[in-house]
């Protein structure tokens, strides 16, 4: 048997010259253990941009081909049984995102921190001793995750102030027995969690960190027991003011035994930097406040979690779907509302190509009954109740707006035509037509042409179901849901920051109540929607770690 022929997913994504690529599960597994490792084709694929292969406990290792896919961005190796990772890896110059968690791995290659675009590295639960020296030549981390090893401590050379973007250090469950107070040289650290440790002392030059919003030092031993106490309990900004208290009290230890010359100049010293931490504090409140917030909810968290099973068939009509939850979109205030559908309908111009590229459809998340399905229908049992319109087969719909089209070409004498009509070529030489149907069998969304009725979204509207589908590919979709969820926290921050009259464009409403303080946070919560296949197999799951992850300066993801 041909070597592609084993490896259906090689082929498909060879043939169709797809980006990204997921191979996970006990089939692959299976193939895996069978052919005594992973195919060598998937090192083919030059193209590829995202790379997953997870949960299959017989690959043990990775071949120096990988060296071939330098276009890689993501490459997910989680979940297996690795024991080595080959240098080469530092030849993926692209690289922004490395998962290795969950395997066997006892050292990281040293050329890993040649990989200079990466941001985030997760490496928990292995078995790692040391991290390779040179981390600090990686200058775009932001995140990294080494919790649950046997590491004992960090390279001389990571407190540097090159990690200038670094704002999350996870290092729990290790046996890691001291945090230098360089520490303090990791501007942009706001979370460190170095719980489960052997720490007998925290650095009261930790309290230096401009931006630290959360710590945790809890099941370490430490010497200082009223400080023990309060790592088990207190708030991260009680302890680093009592560290702070600290190292202000060593000082004054210090000054005693010296001249008045000395002392004046530790007073300067600590004049100047009260005035540092007052300034970062007030730059940080600042950016804190232009910040937009995006908080992600995972499937998991979520048992009442819609999910959308996609059948076979969808594959030669429209074949790729992301789908996510919103909360906290205020589209009650004002024309926020109008804004939002403003800028949907720019997004379908521009970036989704009049709708060519991808299509986006909104609900309500109320007026869902799940789980709903991605599936066709021939025209002529495809009933929808259209925006504004009563409910009508999708030829009925079809031939109106062919009508419409003409009539208005006839009025306005000119080719161009508006609104739905300009996207009916889209459909030609199709004899099934794509649809999204809920558990009572309704179909809510009709693509590329139009969303139903039942589900509009309206002022009132508290969680919206968004869907994006494309007959291009995966990452498209992506791109495009990532766009609309930044577009809509630009949005909510924008009627946050602007409280207008609620209600000054009310569709028929009767007086609103006034707008609470939940209504007025811009935060988003983005909540995780699995798409699944028949056999109910991951297909996507979106956000994932590597979504959302464009450069947006006052984008802030909490996961």
């Amino acid at each position: 048997m041909d070597d592609m022929e084993k490896w259906p997913e090689i082929e498909k994504a060879a043939t169709e010259k797809r980006r990204e690529l997921v191979l996970q599960g006990p089939g692959v597994d299976k193939r895996i253990s069978s052919n005594g490792g992973l195919t060598g084709s998937i090192y083919s694929l030059t193209l590829l941009n995202y790379l997953e292969v997870s949960q299959c406990p017989s690959l043990t290792e990775i071949h120096e081909d990988i060296q071939h896919l330098t276009n890689l961005q993501s490459l997910i190796l989680c979940r297996n049984k690795l024991a080595s990772i080959p240098n080469v890896i530092g030849s993926l110059k692209s690289l922004k995102v490395l998962d290795l968690s969950v395997n066997n791995l006892k050292v990281l290659p040293e050329a890993i921190v040649r990989l200079r675009e990466l941001n985030t590295l997760n490496v928990s639960c292995n078995s790692l001793e040391v991290l390779p020296e040179g981390l600090s030549q990686c200058t775009k981390l932001s995140t990294i995750n080494v919790s649950k090893n046997h590491i004992t401590g960090f390279p001389a050379d990571f407190y540097s102030e090159r990690l200038e973007l670094l704002s999350s250090l996870v290092a729990s469950d290790n046996c890691i027995q001291e945090l230098s107070g360089d520490v303090h040289k990791l501007a942009a650290l706001k979370v460190l969690d170095l719980s489960c440790n052997k720490l007998s002392e925290i650095p009261s030059d930790l309290s230096d960190c401009p931006k630290l919003k959360e710590i945790n030092f809890k099941g370490n031993k430490l010497n200082d027991k009223r400080l023990e106490k309060m790592v088990n309990g207190c708030q991260t900004k009680s302890i680093l003011e009592y560290l702070r208290g600290k190292g202000k009290g060593r000082q004054g230890e210090d000054g005693a035994d010296a001249d008045g010359g000395r002392n004046a100049d530790k007073r300067k010293k600590g004049q100047q930097r009260k005035k540092k931490e007052k300034a970062a504090e007030e730059q940080d409140e600042v950016e804190e406040l232009n910040k937009m917030v995006v908080r992600v909810l995972h499937v998991s968290d979520a048992p009442t979690a819609l999910t959308v099973k996609v059948t076979a068939e969808v594959k030669d009509v429209r074949p790729y779907l992301v789908c996510c939850v919103v909360r906290g979109m205020n589209l009650k205030s004002g024309n926020s509302l109008k804004r939002f559908l403003v800028a949907q309908t720019k997004l379908h111009d521009d970036l989704c190509g009049k709708r060519t590229t991808a299509t986006i459809a909104t609900h309500d998340v109320q007026l869902l009954k799940g789980p709903l399905v991605y599936d066709v229908k021939p025209p002529t049992q495809l009933k929808i109740v259209p925006l504004g319109r009563k409910e009508m087969t999708a030829v009925e719909l079809i031939r109106h707006l062919h009508l419409e089209a003409e009539e208005l070409r006839k009025q306005k004498k000119r080719q161009n035509v508006t609104g739905l009509h300009k996207y009916l070529q889209l459909l030609q030489g199709k004899s099934v037509y794509p649809c999204l149907v809920d558990a009572e069998d309704h179909v809510i969304s009709f693509p590329p042409i139009t969303n139903s009725e039942k589900t509009k979204i309206k002022k009132t509207t508290k969680e919206l179901f968004l869907e994006v589908t494309s007959s291009t590919s995966l990452q498209t979709c992506k791109d495009i849901m990532d766009a609309l969820i930044v577009k809509m926290a630009e949005l909510n921050k924008f009627t946050a920051e602007h409280q207008e009259e609620a209600g000054s464009e009310g569709e028929g409403e009767g007086p609103l109540e006034p707008a609470t303080s939940s209504e007025t946070s811009s935060e988003l919560i983005v909540q995780q929607v699995r798409t699944v296949d028949q056999d109910g197999n991951l297909k996507v799951v979106y956000p994932s770690k590597t979504d959302l992850s464009k450069d947006v300066g006052n984008l802030s993801i909490v996961w």
